[in-house]
């Protein structure tokens, strides 16, 4: 019998070469189809089901179901010895068929069907270990992204306005009418949330708390990518104070992101950090005007930030659930393939030349000092690169180079064949994949002219961030930490800027202290004597004295039969 994890493998990975190859089609003829599916004809409303392929939707619908195949294939194993590992593997499907649905919408109320999907499924892989961390997360992650989906619900229902909820045909049209600057506003929201930009990056950290495979489809691919790849569908609508706005909400998202992955021990916290600095980078360059350019990044990034996430999966499983960096170190002597994969994300991720990550790093970087944005996006840009670099070599020597900190070694192997199987299918692809998007996106290339000093920003920002991430492993704890001597600024910027504190217990507060007052006042005060309990021992007593009334009828028709008599015979 053919194992569910297999089928699904199969299925995903057939998929995925196909609409790769149609996309190939599709981009050298320039070609687009729009399909309509008649659902529902009722008298003479007729409800259809809007169908959109063109080279975009069909190229990440390929790329979406790969990195799914490789990731169902890497949890056969990951999981195994999970009683519930048909139920894991339905859900991962359930949230790619919901990806896949919002992908090829070119319709705002299917897309809400694929957005919602997206959330509920997220909800339940969030919480899959039951537990109260995996509970307390699943309920942030489910409440920050209905924040959206009210955004979104209510530009379904401002395109009332308009004939029809196909949002692709009144593209140009928006950005003319003033009135409808406000779905744009919408759209934006909904994916601010989706894509946890500032203010609402708290919830992308404490998602962590699912299985490793989730976690490495989620942020690579499907959940966080939904919000850019709707922005970069709605792009053409958007208004310069729009755009503006996600320009300096990207920007700060990006340097807020990295710098709180260099104060992070969590392993997976810190990928998922380098995750939201990678989206507020696709925002930023977004927001310049490439669309382009974002969709490239958001491709490429998929595929090395999938396989950072595998490994990272095999090695937590390999120390036995742990996730601390400063217990791991010098795992390259027990898990050489591993860590010769995690490496080479991390290259990728740097945006070291001619690995994946470089092709759209770089051009975005080139293409932002082309343009007329000012010194301080400039400068938060580059800066935010250099961290990128910094946590990324912190990273790596704690884990791969540094001292080994965990208590035994006898176990630590690669020998988790199936994961490494999973995580080779993306490898080739993290080396060679920039490459081949840069030839098939972009048939004429970008002409950048910069001065020799500007030309060579990118490679010093890499070198410094390289050298200052390298000078930082090396801190020994002592009390003479600056971190220990400054411990405020070192909580803020670890804490994300307070976002979590913000959005969960200061939103939280208030709203439990007042539940308090009201259950002692209320449930155990005067009106629960009043109220339900005094209705309770009313009725009690009166359904006794019924019960005595019923039980000795006849005495008491009797008696009131000899009374009625006396009283004839005495008045009468």
């Amino acid at each position: 019998m053919l194992s569910i994890c297999f089928v699904y493998f199969v299925v995903l990975l057939f998929f995925s070469l196909l609409s790769f190859f149609f996309s190939i089609y599709f981009m050298i003829l320039d070609y687009s189809v729009m399909i309509e599916f008649e659902l529902l004809s009722l008298n003479s409303n007729l409800i259809f089901m809007s169908v959109l392929f063109d080279w975009m939707s069909l190229l990440f619908m390929s790329f979406v179901l790969y990195i799914s195949s490789m990731v169902i294939f890497y949890s056969f194993e990951y999981m195994e010895g999970d009683m519930n590992i048909n139920r894991f593997i339905l859900l991962v499907f359930m949230f790619v068929a919901s990806m896949m649905f919002l992908i090829i919408s070119p319709n705002l109320i299917s897309i809400l069907l694929g957005w919602d999907g997206l959330g509920l499924v997220s909800y339940c892989l969030v919480i899959y270990y039951q537990n109260v961390k995996s509970y307390n997360a699943g309920m942030l992650t489910a409440l920050s992204n209905r924040i959206g989906d009210v955004a979104l619900l209510v530009s379904i229902a401002w395109m009332l306005n308009y004939g029809s909820w196909n949002y692709i045909y009144y593209l140009d049209y928006m950005k003319g009418d003033l009135s409808m600057e406000v779905i744009g506003v919408l759209v934006l929201l909904a994916a601010l949330t989706k894509s946890a930009q500032i203010p609402f990056s708290s919830w992308l950290p404490a998602a962590m708390a699912a299985p490793t495979p989730v976690s490495s489809l989620v942020h690579s691919s499907t959940l966080v990518t939904a919000g850019v790849y709707l922005l970069i569908r709605f792009n053409f609508s958007l208004s310069s104070n729009v755009m503006m706005f996600l320009l300096f909400i990207g920007s700060m998202t990006m340097f807020m992101a990295g710098l709180g992955a260099n104060y992070e021990f969590d392993l997976k916290k810190i990928i998922a950090l380098s995750t939201l600095s990678q989206l507020g980078l696709m925002m930023g360059i977004l927001a310049l005007g490439s669309y382009k350019l974002a969709f490239f990044h958001l491709l490429t990034h998929a595929l090395f930030k999938a396989l950072l996430f595998m490994c990272a999966g095999c090695m937590i499983h390999n120390l036995g659930n742990c996730q601390d960096i400063r217990f791991m170190g010098s795992l390259i002597t027990q898990m050489p393939l591993t860590c010769c994969f995690f490496n080479i994300c991390n290259f990728a991720l740097c945006g070291l030349p001619f690995m994946s990550g470089f092709y759209s790093k770089d051009l975005i970087l080139e293409v932002l000092s082309m343009s007329y944005s000012n010194f301080f996006i400039y400068f938060v840009f580059f800066f935010s690169t250099g961290l990128t670099v910094c946590y990324s070599v912190r990273l790596s020597y704690y884990v791969l180079f540094g001292d080994f900190n965990f208590s035994c070694l006898h176990h630590i192997s690669d020998k988790g064949f199936v994961m490494l199987k999973g995580m080779m299918g993306l490898i080739f692809l993290v080396v060679f994949g920039g490459s081949m998007l840069m030839w098939l996106m972009f048939p004429t290339p970008y002409y950048i002219c910069l001065p020799d000093l500007m030309k060579m920003m990118v490679l010093v920002v890499v070198s410094m961030g390289a050298l200052f991430g390298y000078e930082f492993s090396k801190f020994l704890l002592n009390y003479d930490l600056k971190s220990l001597i400054f411990l405020n600024s070192s909580l803020f910027f670890s804490s994300m800027w307070n976002l979590p504190y913000l959005s969960t217990f200061g939103v939280n507060f208030y709203p439990i202290y007042f539940g308090g007052v009201y259950y002692k006042s209320f449930d155990h005060g005067w009106s629960e004597f009043f109220g339900s309990q005094n209705i309770y021992n009313t009725m009690s007593k009166s359904s006794s004295f019924f019960h005595i009334v019923l039980n000795n009828n006849l005495k008491i028709y009797i008696s009131m039969l000899l009374i009625w008599v006396v009283y004839l015979v005495v008045f009468l």
